[in-house]
């Protein structure tokens, strides 16, 4: 039989035990607990990673300054969205868009049969003086020879707040091998995002052939005059040496305005 100090040293013993036993689950659990918080850090680390290589955590378009191929391209962005214009022109007529410059006056002329979506919002967007007091905000002197306008902000991101269709894009004819066409010196067209039926009101003036995807609506064609005019302003180069970025001498759309030829 055992004695009353055997008993004492086996309760002892067995209270010893359940604690270590106790505080082996707790050290268990706690291993368990920190593999899942460990897990969810590292798939969020993971999202956030695949986000930002994804662009959500993306800064401004890469094509907003100089880029390894310039494009005639505004910067993607969200402007108020309004209704595009009623079709309210003469889709047979020719139209004359006159722009009063800083530099000189450009004029071009568009053809609404080839292109009666462009003209039409041309016509409504100059009827509102929405291009008066506008800058050119972009002059490009390699690769591709344009000097961009036709944005409110003069940011590359503004817009009229709605989109219009491509148009005529085979008007230039077939692309060569690099799947391009010449935008010959005095070709007016329209910039887009890159996206297909997403251009606004930034339009681009050709000064010298121009080598590029035909994917850029070709809606006017720019008199001697001002194409000289133009050639003037190109020859001054860009504000910072680049070649791309803003004119030099800072040009401004003093009045823009369309009339049926």
């Amino acid at each position: 039989m055992a004695t009353s100090e055997q008993r004492r040293r086996q309760l002892a013993r067995e209270k010893f035990e359940r604690q270590q036993k106790r505080r082996a689950e707790a050290r268990s659990k706690a291993r368990r607990r920190a593999l899942v918080v460990g897990a969810a850090v590292a798939a969020v680390v993971a999202l956030l990673i695949g986000l930002a290589v994804g662009g959500v955590f993306g800064g401004k378009d890469t094509k907003d300054g100089a880029a390894d191929s310039p494009s005639p391209t505004p910067t993607p962005s969200t402007p108020k969205q309004s209704p595009s214009p009623a079709m309210a022109i003469d889709q047979k007529a020719k139209y004359t868009f006159a722009l009063k410059t800083s530099a000189g006056d450009i004029t071009f002329e568009m053809d609404a049969a080839k292109t009666p979506q462009t003209v039409n919002s041309f016509k409504s967007l100059a009827d509102k003086k929405y291009f008066d007091n506008t800058k050119c905000h972009r002059l490009t002197t390699s690769g591709i020879y344009v000097l961009q306008c036709g944005d409110p902000e003069g940011t590359g991101r503004g817009g009229p707040g709605y989109t219009i269709p491509d148009e005529n894009l085979d008007g230039l004819g077939k692309p060569n091998e690099q799947g391009q066409v010449v935008y010959p010196a005095g070709t007016v067209a329209m910039a887009n995002t890159g996206r297909p039926g997403s251009g606004g009101s930034q339009f681009f003036l050709v000064y010298k052939d121009s080598p590029l995807p035909p994917t850029y609506t070709p809606f006017g064609k720019i008199d001697a005059a001002g194409l000289k005019v133009l050639e003037e302003i190109a020859k001054q180069g860009t504000a910072d040496g680049g070649q791309d970025g803003a004119p030099k001498t800072p040009v401004t759309v003093q009045q823009g305005t369309v009339t049926k030829n």
